[in-house]
């Protein structure tokens, strides 16, 4: 199955960088855009090059590229997961201003009632921020805020991360062991 991954300028770019492993590692193609920001904060954050990031997806386009195959109904996605997505991009889609690649491929996930994940990770957020979110979660998209639980004992970072990712995996259907399942509070 073929996922979109979408990364932006939001802090949080380890969480996509996880997700896309393991995606390909469940045997799904990925299918990346990165806006300007994303690079910028991917590079700060993860030391990650563009050219390393290429190597680590199936497809990577270039976020002005508005003809690209994700742009169209016709390509066949299983969702489009935006991993952090910035208030820009919630915004933009919110109004359904779609003037990159990166949002045309979230609207068109919406208006074919495909999934759409949308993983805000901005704190606070003032109402502006959650009208918008409101409004892309009445459309149809899922809106999970990066804040994973505690309650599987994180140990690392690591596995922060896994927990989040591993609630995304949750809701696009794909079998993980990437943490610890709730099963009551039994000592």
């Amino acid at each position: 199955m073929n996922f979109v991954v979408g990364i932006t300028g939001a802090s949080g770019s380890c969480y996509a960088l996880r997700l896309i492993e393991v995606l390909r590692g469940a045997g799904h193609a990925v299918h990346a855009v990165v806006t300007e920001s994303g690079w910028q904060v991917l590079s700060y954050e993860c030391g990650v090059t563009r050219a390393d990031f290429a190597r680590r997806v199936d497809v990577l386009y270039d976020d002005a590229d508005i003809g690209a195959a994700i742009a169209s109904g016709s390509f066949r996605a299983g969702a489009v997961i935006v991993l952090p997505c910035s208030m820009h991009t919630a915004g933009s889609l919110a109004s359904g201003v779609t003037g990159s690649l990166l949002t045309r491929a979230a609207d068109v996930a919406l208006k074919e009632g495909r999934k759409l994940i949308l993983v805000p990770r901005e704190t606070p957020m003032h109402a502006i921020h959650l009208e918008n979110l409101l409004k892309l979660a009445q459309t149809g998209a899922t809106v999970m805020p990066a804040c994973p639980g505690f309650y599987h004992r994180p140990q690392a970072i690591g596995d922060l991360v896994d927990m989040l990712v591993g609630k995304i995996a949750d809701q696009l259907g794909i079998a993980h062991d990437l943490f610890r399942r709730w099963e009551g509070d039994r000592v």
